[in-house]
């Protein structure tokens, strides 16, 4: 069956596996526990990580829902030493700007206790650059142009994919959001149909590396969630 079949066709429900609640609540503590252990890190090892990691992770984020299927998500995975220079080039004049006053007061007193300003060496350190794409057009069956829906919800979703599989494959990870982020179609050689959404720093943390105590407060429950 052709993957991008434009009929419905019914299949059974493949892969589901129903548990006991015991077993249910105890997976979903211990995935909590697992997942509230991750931090946002701006101090990255030099040191390698395997590609195949990486694909297995990409692998997961592109298993996430999408609108109507079509999948409207990139993900141009950078190494090459030139190309993360040049994108921490750009990415810094971005934010030299941003910090001398685009931003508005408001948003640096918000960043203030997160301690960030222009310097991104990190995009550098790090063994690997993540830059996502949303897609508003792709290819569909018979290599019909057709439009995308729903392109920063479906792509959200699947870096939230991807954040969580890095993670649990013990990385650490930082979203990185220069505004704006035009230059990452030309380095990363994509067409002007796709718009840069996150730029996923990825790798392990340096030792001694540190977090801002702000970044540690999480909502309780009560405040992101209502039972109705």
């Amino acid at each position: 069956m052709n993957s991008q079949d434009t009929k419905y066709t019914p299949i059974p429900l493949p892969d589901f596996v129903e548990r006991p609640q015991t077993e249910m609540l105890a997976r979903a503590e211990a995935f909590y526990e697992q997942i509230r252990r991750r931090h946002t890190v701006r101090d990255f090892s030099p040191r390698p990580v395997p590609r195949e990691i990486i694909e297995h992770c990409l692998r997961a984020a592109g298993t996430a829902p999408s609108g109507a299927n079509h999948q409207p998500w990139h993900f141009a995975v950078i190494a090459d030493a030139a190309r993360k220079r040049r994108i921490r080039e750009a990415a810094e004049e971005e934010e030299r700007a941003f910090y001398s006053g685009r931003a508005g007061k408001e948003w640096l007193e918000a960043l203030e206790p997160l301690g960030t300003d222009a310097d991104k060496s990190f995009l550098e350190t790090a063994p690997w650059l993540i830059c996502i794409f949303g897609s508003r057009r792709s290819v569909g069956a018979g290599g019909k142009s057709r439009k995308n829906y729903y392109v920063p919800e479906s792509v959200g979703i699947a870096t939230g994919f991807l954040i969580a599989a890095l993670h649990e494959a013990g990385l650490a990870t930082l979203t990185h959001t220069p505004n704006p982020m035009g230059f990452l179609n030309e380095i990363c050689g994509r067409p002007e149909v796709d718009k840069p959404y996150i730029l996923l720093v990825v790798g392990y943390p340096a030792e001694g590396a540190t977090i801002p105590l702000h970044a540690t407060w999480k909502k309780p429950l009560e405040e992101i969630a209502s039972f109705l």
